[in-house]
C-alpha cells in the first residue's frame, strides 16, 4: 500500500511548499531526519518525523507569510542545519521564492545576492527563537501556478559575480518524484549526508532523500572523522558526497574502518576518480548473512551529472556491485524528460567520438538568470537547451563520457589538451592523491600544461620524477611541463578544484 501511496508521488505539479504535507500523507510518523545536534525550528528535537516536519514548515510558513505574502524573494540565511531546509520549504508554502544562502559565503557576497534578489531576509536562528515564543496553527501551502519560479539558487561565483538561477516548483521538486521510485521498506536502511543546503546538490538530495521514505543522519558540518564514526556506528546503508569527500574520507583512515553496512555510495557535482570508486565499492558490502553477520560482495556507487542551471540531476549511472561499468568519465543515462547533445561552435552535432560542447533539454532548466538578460542568452539556445560549458563525447552506443570544461581546455601548440585525462593519468601514480591541472600562457605555444599535485599520505614525491612518469604514459604535448607539491587543492563550496585560484598562482608576480 505505501508502494502505491509513493507512486502518487509522480506528477509533475507537485509544489515545493507542499512536498511535506504530501509526503507526510504516505510516511506519517515514520522517522524523516536525525542530527548530531538539535534541529532549528523545533524547540530542541534531534529528530523529526514526517508527520513532525510538515507541522513545523506549516507553522513556520504561518509566521513568514507577511514576508514571503505575493511571490516576494525571500534570502534564508543560517548555519547549515536541517532546520535551514525546513524554512526554504516554508518560505515556499507561505508563497514565497525561496533564496538560500550558504553560511560559508562572505558579506560581501551575501550582500550581492540580497541586492541582486531584491529581496527580504530571513535569518533561521531569528525565526527558531520566534517559533518558540509564538503560538501558531500552520497555514495552507499557497497555490503556485505551473512553471513559476520556486527558488533562485546563486552560482558559487567562481568566475565572476554569483548568478541566480531562476528554479521552478518542476525542478525542485522533480528529486522527490525519482526519490519514491527507490525500493524502500525492503529491509533497514539509513543515508548519511553532509552537503551545503544552500546549494543545489545539497538541496536535491535532501528532497530525493525525503522522497524515498527513508531517514537520513545528516551531518551540518562536514568531517571525515563524524562521517565515518557515524557510517560505523549506526550502520548506515548510504551515504551522499562530493568526490572531495571520499578523498578526505580515505585519508582519514575509511580503508580501516568497518563499512560494510553501505549497500549505496553515491557522489555529485564532479567527476568521481575511477580508482577512488572502486576503493568505495570494496568497502562496503551487497548483503550481510543472516544468522553469522557475514557481509559478501561490495557495494554499488551511484553517480549524477547536473547543475544548477538544471536544478539537480540530467543523468545518472550505477555501477552495481562485482561489475567494472559505470566508472570513468561516462556521465551515464539521461533521467526521465531529458536529452542530451554534443554540439560544436555553430550548434551542429558533432559525430561519435568527436569533442563538443555539451547541452541539455528538460523539465528542470532555468528560467534564466535573476536580473541578467545577456548571461541568460549566453546559457539558454532560442529552441530551450542549456549550454552547459561542460566538453564531452558520444560513444558509438549513445553514451555521453565527460571531457572537461570548455573553459579549461589548453590550446598547445595548435593541439587541445583535455586537463580531465592528465589528471586521471596523474592520479594512476601510486604516490599520488589527487591532481588538477591548468594552463600557463606560454608566448610560443600559447599554453602549456602545469599541475598541482596531492601526494598520498607518508609519502614524499619528486616533481621532476612525475613530470617523467607522465610524460611515458600520455602524448608528449599533453603531459605537464611542471609540477607543484601541494598540501591540498583549494574547492569552492561545492567541493570543485577552484581552477581560477591555480591559475592566479601561475601569474607573473
Amino acid at each position: 500500500m505505501r508502494l502505491v501511496q509513493r507512486m502518487r508521488l509522480l506528477r509533475a505539479d507537485l509544489a515545493l511548499g507542499d512536498l511535506l504535507e504530501q509526503l507526510a500523507t504516505v510516511h506519517g510518523g515514520r522517522r524523516l531526519v536525525e542530527q548530531p545536534e538539535p534541529i532549528l525550528l523545533t524547540g530542541g528535537s534531534t529528530q523529526l518525523t514526517f508527520a513532525e516536519a510538515a507541522d513545523v514548515v506549516a507553522r513556520a510558513a504561518e509566521v513568514l507569510a507577511a514576508q514571503c505574502h505575493g511571490g516576494r524573494r525571500v534570502v534564508v540565511r543560517g548555519p547549515n542545519d536541517y532546520g535551514f531546509f525546513l524554512t526554504c520549504l516554508a518560505v515556499a508554502r507561505a508563497g514565497g521564492v525561496v533564496v538560500p544562502v550558504n553560511p560559508r559565503m562572505r558579506d560581501d557576497e551575501v550582500a550581492h545576492v540580497i541586492a541582486d534578489a531584491e529581496a527580504e531576509v530571513v535569518d533561521v536562528d531569528a525565526l527558531d527563537r520566534e517559533l518558540a515564543a509564538s503560538d501558531v496553527q500552520g497555514l495552507t501551502p499557497a497555490q503556485p501556478r505551473r512553471g513559476d519560479v520556486a527558488g533562485i539558487f546563486y552560482t558559487s561565483g567562481t568566475t565572476g559575480r554569483p548568478k541566480g538561477a531562476r528554479l521552478t516548483d518542476d525542478a525542485l521538486t522533480d528529486p522527490a518524484n525519482l526519490g519514491a521510485l527507490w525500493p524502500a521498506g525492503l529491509r533497514r536502511d539509513e543515508f548519511v549526508v553532509s552537503l551545503p543546503i544552500a546549494h543545489i546538490m545539497g538541496f536535491a538530495a535532501l528532497v530525493g532523500v525525503a522522497g524515498t521514505g527513508i531517514p537520513v543522519y545528516f551531518l551540518p558540518r562536514f568531517d571525515a572523522d563524524a562521517v565515518l564514526d557515524a557510517i560505523e556506528g549506526r550502520r548506515a546503508t548510504a551515504f551522499i558526497g562530493v568526490p572531495a569527500m571520499f578523498r578526505m574520507l580515505l585519508d582519514a583512515g575509511a580503508a580501516d574502518r568497518d563499512l560494510t553496512s553501505i549497500r549505496c555510495w553515491v557522489s555529485g557535482a564532479d567527476v568521481m576518480p575511477a580508482d577512488l570508486a572502486r576503493s568505495f565499492k570494496k568497502f562496503g558490502a551487497t548483503a550481510t548473512l543472516p544468522m553469522v553477520g557475514r557481509p559478501v560482495g561490495e557495494a554499488m556507487f551511484a553517480q549524477g551529472y547536473g547543475a544548477v542551471e538544471t536544478g539537480g540531476a540530467v543523468s545518472a549511472k550505477v555501477s552495481p556491485p562485482g561489475l567494472e561499468i559505470g566508472l570513468g568519465d561516462v556521465l551515464g543515462w539521461s533521467l526521465f524528460g531529458w536529452r542530451m547533445r554534443v554540439v560544436d561552435d555553430e550548434g551542429a552535432e558533432v559525430p561519435s567520438g568527436e569533442v563538443g560542447e555539451l547541452l541539455v533539454k528538460g523539465p528542470g532548466i532555468l528560467r534564466g538568470y535573476h536580473g541578467d538578460d545577456a548571461a541568460t542568452r549566453q546559457v539558454l539556445t532560442d529552441d530551450g537547451w542549456v549550454r552547459t560549458g561542460d566538453l564531452a563525447r558520444k560513444d558509438r552506443v549513445g553514451l555521453v563520457h565527460f571531457a572537461g570544461r570548455k573553459k579549461d581546455v589548453l590550446m598547445h601548440g595548435g593541439y587541445s589538451v583535455y586537463p580531465p585525462e592528465v589528471e586521471e593519468t596523474l592520479r594512476l601514480h601510486p604516490g599520488v592523491a589527487d591532481a588538477a591541472v591548468v594552463g600557463r600562457i606560454d608566448e610560443v605555444k600559447g599554453q602549456v600544461p602545469v599541475a598541482f599535485v596531492v601526494a598520498a599520505p607518508g609519502v614524499a614525491l619528486d616533481a621532476d620524477e612525475l613530470v617523467t612518469w607522465a610524460r611515458e604514459r600520455i602524448s608528449g604535448y599533453k603531459a605537464p611541463r611542471e609540477v607543484h607539491i601541494v598540501d591540498a587543492l583549494p574547492r569552492t563550496g561545492t567541493g570543485k578544484v577552484a581552477k581560477t585560484e591555480l591559475r592566479d598562482r601561475l601569474a607573473p608576480g
